[in-house]
């Protein structure tokens, strides 16, 4: 995980951006994804933006697209991930799993003059089939405040996990 202070505000693209800021827009993201609601949740990235979940194994400093990902998506690959999972054809989610996020330990630090990086910890609890599982991880997105609101530059979960059972998927997205 990046090394991020326990900072109460950034000072990005012109304005200051404080915790609270961070966690009502972290907060808001696992309502929308919780509700299935896939367009709103793509609203919350800015275009040309980054999802990755790396593996198991991966180490702060790898690039999840050299060493090895669950998720690497560019933008184009995102818009497709969001229209499929929208349409019937994403079987693993047909109907939709039930699903609640809790979102805490959120960190703030730096970035550039334009972003600037948050870390935080999730727990994904997942109910499908008779089966309930627990993911859990850590965030480390690179965050961009625009005239709408925070929005993903890079958006990566990092799973906690020493690996994943058989069969797990993760199509309900980290």
């Amino acid at each position: 995980m990046t090394t991020i202070g326990n900072r109460s505000s950034v000072w990005c693209a012109g304005r200051t951006v404080t915790r609270q800021d961070v966690e009502d827009f972290l907060y808001t993201e696992a309502d929308v994804l919780d509700r299935w609601d896939y367009d709103g949740w793509l609203a919350l990235f800015e275009p040309g933006a980054r999802f990755e979940i790396p593996t198991t194994d991966y180490r702060p400093g790898w690039s999840p697209h050299e060493n090895g990902s669950f998720v690497d998506d560019d933008w184009d690959l995102l818009l497709a991930r969001v229209k499929r999972l929208k349409s019937r054809k994403a079987h693993a989610e047909n109907p939709h799993s039930r699903t609640h996020r809790l979102v805490s330990n959120v960190r703030l630090s730096d970035g550039t003059e334009d972003s600037f990086k948050v870390a935080a910890s999730f727990v994904v609890h997942r109910a499908r089939d008779g089966h309930f599982d627990a993911y859990v991880g850590w965030y480390d997105h690179l965050l961009v405040p625009t005239e709408d609101g925070l929005r993903f530059r890079l958006r990566r979960s990092v799973l906690g996990h020493e690996s994943l059972a058989a069969g797990a998927r993760l199509s309900f997205i980290l």
